[in-house]
């Protein structure tokens, strides 16, 4: 049995090295040892604790912070109700990873699964806009990010800017990929709460060479206040494979290109 004092101090020790990683944005592992004053391999045991709990990124040379600011926490009450979603949006945000390439210029909306798919972007060489405020901390301290936050009305609950300033600008921007999520999906379309939002998301649409959406298979067979748009007028769709064989072949009806997240390997899933 581990004694409870060497738990609190690895616990204490994870709390200040993420601390370190979120003031600085980037450190690498030796300034990391230094200021932390341990050995290398247990820097980098805590390092994939904090990666594994989604607070860092670790990469060639160091570690970016990818937790929630002390300011901007949206998503932390959603992420703590259901873990199996959050999951699944988890792989639904490495799949669409996939389709970015280094130095794509990228639009990102306020949702939470393209939350968790700027998580994956993080360290790469890319331009984004965005009109979300946590993904735009999450990027504000990378060199390699040409960041373009979009101005407006704030959404208090998500953390959002939306309205006339905000799709004003997006007239005057293109991108080549969008990625949007939404809060329902049927045979009508997809969907999404807020009326002002779903017209910012248009616009955002309009703004961009390919669209491309993100959604946990549990939106499906539901739709919500205002319909964003209709299945021809998105390029391509980023599901976890729960989705049923049903909205599959409505996906092929509509030569929409699927993309099914794939489950993780049994190790993985007991190591989780």
């Amino acid at each position: 049995m581990i004694p409870s004092s060497h738990l609190q101090g690895s616990s204490a020790r994870r709390a200040k090295l993420r601390e370190l990683i979120r003031q600085h944005g980037f450190v690498s592992v030796p300034d990391l040892r230094a200021a932390m004053d341990v050995s290398e391999s247990t820097i980098r045991r805590d390092l994939e604790s904090l990666e594994e709990a989604g607070e860092a990124k670790r990469t060639h040379g160091g570690v970016f912070f990818t937790g929630p600011s002390s300011t901007v926490r949206q998503f932390q009450s959603q992420r703590a109700g259901d873990d199996e979603t959050w999951d699944k949006k988890r792989r639904i945000a490495v799949a669409a990873a996939t389709l970015v390439e280094d130095h794509d210029t990228l639009l990102l909306d306020g949702g939470s699964t393209t939350y968790e798919l700027a998580r994956q972007l993080v360290g790469r060489p890319l331009q984004i806009v965005t009109n979300s405020l946590p993904v735009a901390n999450l990027f504000s301290t990378q060199d390699a990010v040409d960041l373009v936050l979009l101005g407006g009305a704030i959404h208090h609950r998500t953390g959002v800017t939306h309205g006339p300033y905000t799709d004003h600008m997006l007239q005057s921007i293109n991108v080549q990929k969008a990625f949007l999520s939404v809060a329902g999906v049927n045979a009508k379309g997809f969907f999404n709460s807020n009326m002002l939002l779903v017209e910012t998301e248009r616009c955002m649409m309009r703004a961009a060479d390919r669209t491309i959406i993100v959604a946990d298979s549990t939106k499906f067979g539901r739709s919500s206040l205002a319909r964003m748009c209709e299945w021809n007028e998105i390029d391509t769709l980023v599901v976890d494979n729960g989705l049923n064989s049903e909205w599959r072949d409505h996906a092929q009806h509509h030569q929409t290109q699927l993309i099914l997240a794939s489950e993780p390997d049994p190790q993985e899933r007991q190591a989780s």
